[in-house]
């Protein structure tokens, strides 16, 4: 097939190529000297002989998108914070192993190359990448003249880590006396936003006007982007003086607070995790008032202001609260894990295939 033929088709070569120049810079500052091969190869290249050093390297990797949240940077036309969700939704689940991210790689389908949206999209990968220690070693924008729209476009991301054996983070870690640290979140993240769209469907609200409850236009303030926690994390986990103390960690994304946490405790183990020990952002209570439901309601769905959380050792809570706050991550103390014979009715047991312990949300909400 000729290259007239294929633009005929709706494809355009041309504005890939310069999509691609457009976002070299971004991408070639995420590389340190373990990347090789520059930029533009067929495959990504990175040197693992530093892996020599560990004892039992495990790799670990995830995949993941941000969802319909997509929708809302297409209709205001806002593209440069979209990476950072990838991001976070991808190498933030790396980390919960306690894994260190190595490199990343991205895939963007769209109906239409746009040169400068691509390089908006691809720019904010970068930054979040750089700035949770992950190199961007490659990817693939596709154009599906036909499947997508010409302004619809998704993303998604895949990501690998090390971590040592002995050093991996898991139920099997966790200890009846454990606290529970909450990490909080920036806001929705990326998930649960196909309910934020049909609340604001039946509103009759749009993503350009201006709320003031919100505080600001409301498709930017939707757009509000994954708060990272890798890069503190990490901080904690390598601090000599916390060595040990950091049992499991979960990553809050679909399925919401309760489900998330079970995920990352042992069987037989339970958590009631307090409500009054943190206020959800007004963007929660918004759209909780909006769709004339209770914030309750939505707990297997938003984060409601935790994005992350942390079992650790009960003597080392402090700490490990003062440094994440010393990184910019607010936290408190939200739970406690018991292995004391429990009634487990109305406890979320488990998720995803995982038959780990049990984790109930007690209490109200702080004012």
């Amino acid at each position: 097939m000729s290259n007239a033929s294929y633009a005929a088709a709706g494809v355009d070569t041309a504005a890939g190529d310069l999509a691609v120049s457009l976002m070299k810079a971004a991408v070639s500052q995420t590389h340190g000297p373990e990347v090789l091969g520059g930029f533009g190869g067929f495959a990504g290249l990175y040197d693992v002989s530093f892996l020599t050093s560990y004892r039992r390297p495990l790799l670990a990797t995830s995949t993941d998108g941000v969802g319909t949240k997509v929708a809302i940077a297409q209709a205001i036309d806002k593209h440069d914070t979209i990476g950072q969700d990838l991001v976070g939704m991808v190498v933030d689940d790396i980390v919960v192993v306690g894994a260190r991210p190595l490199f990343m790689t991205d895939y963007i389908a769209c109906g239409k190359v746009v040169p400068e949206r691509i390089a908006d999209i691809v720019a904010g990968i970068a930054r979040a990448c750089s700035e949770t220690g992950t190199a961007l070693v490659g990817g693939e924008t596709a154009e599906h003249p036909g499947l997508l729209g010409p302004d619809d476009y998704d993303v998604a991301g895949a990501a690998t880590g090390v971590v040592e054996a002995d050093q991996v983070l898991g139920a099997e870690r966790v200890k009846a006396g454990d606290v529970v640290i909450a990490l909080a979140s920036s806001g929705l993240h990326s998930n649960g936003y196909s309910l934020v769209r049909h609340i604001l469907a039946q509103r009759g609200i749009g993503y350009t006007d201006t709320s003031a409850e919100l505080g600001g236009v409301v498709g930017e303030v939707l757009l509000t982007p994954t708060r990272l926690y890798t890069g503190p994390l990490l901080s904690v986990l390598a601090d000599p003086e916390l060595a040990g103390a950091v049992h499991s960690l979960s990553h809050v994304t679909g399925g919401g607070i309760a489900a998330n946490l079970a995920r990352v405790l042992p069987l037989g183990a339970w958590v009631e995790v307090d409500r009054s020990t943190w206020s959800p952002s007004p963007v929660f209570r918004v759209l909780s008032d909006m769709a004339g439901s209770s914030l309750e309601s939505s707990e297997g769905t938003w984060n409601l202001g935790v994005g992350m959380f942390a079992v650790v050792a009960a003597d080392s809570a402090s700490s490990v609260i003062a440094r994440l706050a010393s990184d910019g991550i607010p936290a408190w103390v939200a739970g406690r894990v018991s292995t004391v014979a429990h009634d487990l009715s109305g406890f979320e047991q488990g998720a995803k295939g995982v038959n780990g312990g049990a984790v109930r949300l007690v209490g109200g909400y702080a004012g």
